[in-house]
């Protein structure tokens, strides 16, 4: 199967199980059912074609949600990234959920977690992530994502966003030092020709980090990389 068309594949798992509570659906014998899902893929013409996905959101009520994110990367016409997470979801405060779930890793290499976490609306409009994940081998990891919107005019859209992975011991089997293994920082500049759809660029820095980086050089390879991506994001 073409890889590109095999990762839109595994960012449309989430889509079509959301598609029918476009609107809230109610009746005599439950809660209104509503539901965000958000799909972006972006390319750069880096490293033989750099192709990225990922999908997030959720479907439920006000206070139970089941949430769903998903993601890949495909280097040079091959998988270097593939993951689902699926998880229970309960509101504990107005701008925040806990949540309570699995995480299956495809690629590089398959491994089941257990994961726990947090999203919400921090101060000053800081969309939050921040999720804890133990491995079926006792490995223990986190990961912290963090993003917001500047309007620039009513559909130019500025969105600064980070991540940062951490580990709790070393990982040989994925290149992995104990400790902070890895940062992103981006600014994503989209015009949003309606609310539900946007072009974007979106300009990338990768880097590795303490003992993660330590281990890349040892193997000959790059600890920090700068990408200019052209994508489109997509709510339903």
């Amino acid at each position: 199967m073409n890889k590109p068309l095999a990762l839109a594949l595994i960012l449309a798992v989430g889509i079509a199980s959301a598609s029918y509570a476009q609107e809230p659906v109610s009746d005599d014998h439950g809660p209104d059912l509503f539901n965000m899902i958000k799909v972006e893929v972006d390319y750069a013409d880096r490293h033989g074609g750099l192709w990225n996905g990922n999908l997030e959101g959720w479907i439920g009520g006000d206070v139970e949600r089941l949430w769903i994110r998903a993601e890949g990367e495909i280097v040079d016409g091959d998988f270097e990234k593939a993951e689902a997470q699926l998880f229970y979801g309960r509101n504990v405060h107005p701008f925040w959920d806990l949540l309570v779930g699995v995480r299956r890793d495809f690629e590089p290499r398959g491994e089941t977690y257990l994961a726990t976490g947090i999203v919400g609306l921090a101060p000053y409009f800081f969309e939050t992530e921040a999720t804890a994940y133990l491995s079926t081998e006792g490995d223990l990891s986190a990961r912290f994502e963090q993003s917001f919107d500047l309007p620039i005019t009513q559909k130019l859209i500025a969105e600064p966003h980070i991540e940062l992975n951490v580990f709790a011991q070393d990982v040989p089997a994925r290149g992995v030092g104990a400790g902070f293994s890895d940062i992103e920082i981006g600014l994503q500049l989209r015009y949003e020709i309606i609310r539900k759809f946007a072009p974007y660029l979106d300009l990338v820095w990768e880097r590795k980090l303490g003992e993660t980086a330590s281990i890349a050089r040892t193997n000959g390879e790059d600890v920090e990389d700068t990408t200019l991506r052209f994508g489109v994001r997509a709510w339903f």
